[in-house]
């Protein structure tokens, strides 16, 4: 990036998806962001930020939550502020994860979900989780940070097989 790109300041990751029939138990997906450290940006976790938490300095929040799909377009909103991310901070890693309290779903089992992840107006990724139809969790988007300031984003689009607290785990690894 030239001097003139100081990079993404701001990210937004939205999510949809449709309710179930009346008749069935409902859809609850969820957002989760990882954090790694500079010191080892593979390795675990440094916090995971989900529908019940948020960063502790605050820089990613879950601005909008759903347990059902119920609503208009994206139910599910989260905004990571990575320009004020401590400089401890390298990697972010942002996926979907199916909670599987009423059985197993996977994205294929879904109707009309998507994601989409924005910088200011600008689309960073639209995708409705067809390439990973088979899956129960997903990684969407990875921001890395390229100097002391800079971050960059980079699509991740890779599917898991795992409940919601194995996937935050496995999430940040290399693929």
């Amino acid at each position: 990036m030239s001097s003139d790109n100081p990079g993404l300041a701001k990210a937004e990751v939205r999510l949809k998806w449709d309710p179930s029939p009346w008749n069935e138990p409902p859809n609850h997906l969820d957002i989760i962001a990882t954090t790694y450290s500079a010191d080892d940006p593979h390795g675990r976790p440094v916090y995971v930020v989900h529908f019940d938490s948020r960063s502790p300095d605050g820089t990613i929040n879950m601005n909008r939550h759903s347990q059902t799909g119920q609503g208009l377009g994206y139910v599910e909103e989260m905004t990571l502020e990575l320009d004020r991310l401590a400089s401890s901070f390298a990697r972010v890693v942002v996926g979907v994860v199916i909670h599987q309290n009423t059985g197993p779903k996977t994205f294929g089992d879904l109707t009309n979900a998507g994601v989409l992840v924005l910088h200011g107006y600008k689309e960073l990724l639209k995708d409705d989780f067809a390439q990973v139809a088979g899956s129960t969790a997903t990684t969407v988007a990875e921001f890395t940070r390229d100097t002391a300031t800079t971050w960059t984003y980079r699509e991740m689009v890779r599917g898991f097989d795992c409940d919601p607290v194995a996937f935050t785990a496995e999430m940040g690894a290399v693929s």
